[in-house]
């Protein structure tokens, strides 16, 4: 039972992520439901009802009927075959509305018998005012044709007892009721469309979502998840780099970050150590990832770390916007006091010297690669590597390919940034430590214990 619990809530949360999908299901559901309510609407019954004389022939009909409870009313029945006989109804073909045809009113209109000299003509229609125009007007149709002396069978003196109700207003209303019925039955198919769409999508998607899968795939811890920003041009990043300033819970993950590689203690504390550095890789078919780096430094500089943010000159399709926004000649006002960028060859030591007021304490370098054949950045190495990918941007094969290149480049990832985490998932990405081998303990001499029983 808690399997299937844990894997309910799993398909709710994949639901829950394919919102706009199931946003566009469920209004295209209410939509052809509606429309099938106007192409197909209920049909609307209205009966008039005509009394016959009660003649002699009529009275020993129905004398003859009661006797009999099993035998049919002869004079009754050929009373219902005349009102739908074809003089009748073409009498009352110019009066219906609609337009239709002989056999569409054929097919529309129903005759009965209430007793043995009451008829009932009912008539079916879209609208409620058409069902009632329709029926008055067989009956009426009928009624002169059967007082007519045209009639084979002799004229009766027929009256309309009751004509066919309209009732326009229940019709309106209960036309109102059946369409939100079905556009409220379409919304529900719709949504179980797009849920059925929504599980088979995920099922078929290799990325990446949560953070203990992202962690999983090349056994590296998640040191922090946030939002990012997505600048599109030179003045997004601009903006991003004078305003970014992250909510309490995300300024608490990079924070602990930071202290996990050994670089915010150091200041905090005044430890005489040298400088460090990192890089932070991001896939090119990641732009989110991109502006990991950028934000870490600026949260950096923020916390009174002196940091230098240095843009790596490679894939410039991808860093174009950014390397123009660092490459200005003078520095934003509004950039932190501690920051500064630059775009060059990633010299970490030449970037961490610059600076006359005592150079910069921690460097952080952009770096994108290729996620199919990844090419480390041409610069120098870093005291640590960190990679940065979004959730649902990456696949497993993608980081490993990422992974081993940095292995070969003489670098080691030794944690992950991941951008814009699932707001439905639960994990951290925080891989467990293994814990030291336990070692079996020698055996002891106890001593002051009787081992016999004396009597």
């Amino acid at each position: 039972m808690s399997q299937e619990s844990l894997d309910l809530r799993r398909s709710i949360r994949i639901v829950r992520r394919h919102k706009l999908l199931m946003g566009v299901a469920v209004v295209l559901g209410c939509l052809l439901g509606g429309a099938y309510a106007v192409l197909k609407p209920s049909m609307v019954t209205s009966t008039a009802l005509v009394l016959l004389p009660p003649s002699g022939q009529a009275a020993q009909s129905a004398a003859a009927a009661a006797s009999n409870n099993n035998a049919p009313d002869p004079f009754t029945e050929t009373q219902e075959v005349i009102a739908k006989s074809s003089p009748v109804l073409l009498g009352a073909l110019p009066h219906v509305h609609p337009a239709m045809s002989l056999n569409q009113l054929r097919t529309a209109v129903t005759i009965g018998s209430q007793t043995s000299f009451i008829i009932s003509i009912s008539a079916q229609a879209r609208d409620a005012a058409d069902a009632a125009t329709n029926a008055n007007a067989v009956a009426k149709s009928y009624i002169s044709y059967i007082g007519s002396t045209n009639n084979a069978g002799g004229a009766v003196q027929a009256q309309l007892l009751q004509s066919a109700p309209r009732g326009t207003g229940s019709g309106l209303i209960k036309r109102a009721i059946n369409y939100a019925i079905y556009a409220l039955l379409g919304g529900i198919f719709g949504a179980v469309i797009g849920a059925i769409i929504a599980l088979a999508v995920n099922r078929s998607d290799p990325r990446l979502r949560a953070r203990d899968d992202i962690a999983n795939s090349i056994g590296v811890p998640v040191l922090a998840s946030f939002p990012v920003g997505h600048p599109s041009d030179p003045r997004g990043w601009t903006r991003l780099l004078e305003d970014y300033k992250p909510g309490a819970m995300h300024a608490l993950q990079l924070r602990k970050a930071l202290q996990q590689l050994d670089m915010a203690a150091e200041v905090n504390f005044g430890k005489a150590r040298s400088g460090r550095s990192c890089t932070v890789l991001s896939l090119s078919a990641d732009p989110a990832a991109l502006a990991l780096g950028p934000q870490l430094a600026i949260f950096a500089a923020g916390q009174g770390i002196p940091t230098a943010l240095i843009i790596a000159q490679q894939d410039a399709t991808v860093t174009a916007s950014l390397r123009t926004a660092c490459a200005a000649p003078l520095a934003s006002p509004k950039w932190p006091k501690n920051l500064r960028v630059l775009v060059s060859d990633g010299d970490v030591e030449g970037a961490m010297n610059a600076n006359p007021e005592g150079g910069a304490t921690l460097a952080v370098i952009v770096g994108v690669v290729d996620g199919r054949n990844p090419q480390m950045p041409d610069t120098t190495h870093t005291t640590t590597t960190l990679l940065g990918v979004s959730a649902g941007a990456a696949t497993a094969d993608q980081l490993a390919r990422v992974a081993v290149s940095a292995v070969s480049n003489g670098r080691e990832i030794t944690g992950i940034l991941v951008a814009d985490p699932d707001s439905t998932d639960a994990t951290t990405g925080r891989l467990p430590q293994l814990g030291r081998w336990a070692q079996r303990r020698p055996p002891t001499r106890m001593t002051g214990i009787a081992t016999e029983i004396r009597r």
